[in-house]
């Protein structure tokens, strides 16, 4: 029996701990489901791997390409933090539940996101979503997912941080904040394209001038270490109009 090469073994094994992770029997039973219904044909391969969730891109029973987040029960305690979900008034009244708390973000990802494209903003579209796992567009080229900022830099220099200021006050307009912007939940394509809303709120949330201030100052430090820099003040008051 030919035994498997040590790179394929890692493989398996950080593919079966991902599955491990995110596939558990309601998972399973709400993917069934979808693609029961047509929304899904193939769950294809994990995009992106993270504490709160993972992401897969799947195939739909036309042939086209969608994100797929899953988001994982076992890290309801992170969801707790009360600036990001107790404090929002759209989710005033969650119960102190593991899996309601899951369900909350997820269904906060999916109203940020349907908020952001309606006001124009360079983000995925928000497609179906059945309890905490959530359908959206896929961001990519061909059959890959675009990289993120943090893996490739800026790709259009001046011009991407233009782009990424102008969602910013798109969103801020629209009544919405990210309050987790940094170069890691930045895709970048033909323009930058802004991923992971689950911590967004909206601008009645007490702390939303803070983050936001937080996200400029963040997004402006790693353009300013490539030589593209803008002022705070400056940049804040333009996003606030």
């Amino acid at each position: 029996m030919t035994k498997k090469p040590l790179k394929e073994k890692h493989q398996l094994k950080e593919r079966f701990k991902t599955e491990s992770e995110v596939f558990d029997k309601l998972t399973l039973m709400i993917l069934s489901r979808l693609l029961k219904k047509g929304i899904l044909a193939s769950v294809d391969y994990p995009v992106s791997t993270g504490k709160e969730a993972n992401v897969f891109r799947a195939t739909t029973a036309e042939g086209s390409f969608v994100a797929v987040k899953i988001y994982k029960v076992e890290t309801a305690q992170f969801f707790r933090k009360e600036e990001y979900l107790e404090a929002d008034p759209r989710f005033g009244r969650i119960k102190d539940n593991e899996r309601e708390i899951v369900k909350a973000f997820a269904r906060k990802e999916f109203k940020n996101l349907e908020i952001c494209e309606k006001a124009g903003v360079h983000a995925p579209k928000p497609y179906y979503l059945l309890n905490h796992v959530l359908v959206m567009s896929f961001l990519g080229e061909g059959e890959l997912p675009y990289p993120t900022m943090n893996m490739v830099g800026p790709l259009h220099g001046d011009k991407d941080l233009e782009s990424i200021l102008d969602d910013i006050g798109k969103m801020y307009k629209a009544g919405l904040v990210h309050a987790d912007l940094s170069e890691y939940n930045v895709m970048m394509g033909d323009v930058p394209y802004l991923i992971d809303f689950g911590q967004g709120v909206i601008v009645r949330h007490p702390r939303a001038e803070k983050f936001l201030e937080r996200d400029v100052a963040i997004i402006l430090k790693y353009f300013a270490k490539r030589g593209i820099t803008r002022d705070l003040e400056e940049t804040l008051k333009k996003i606030r109009g």
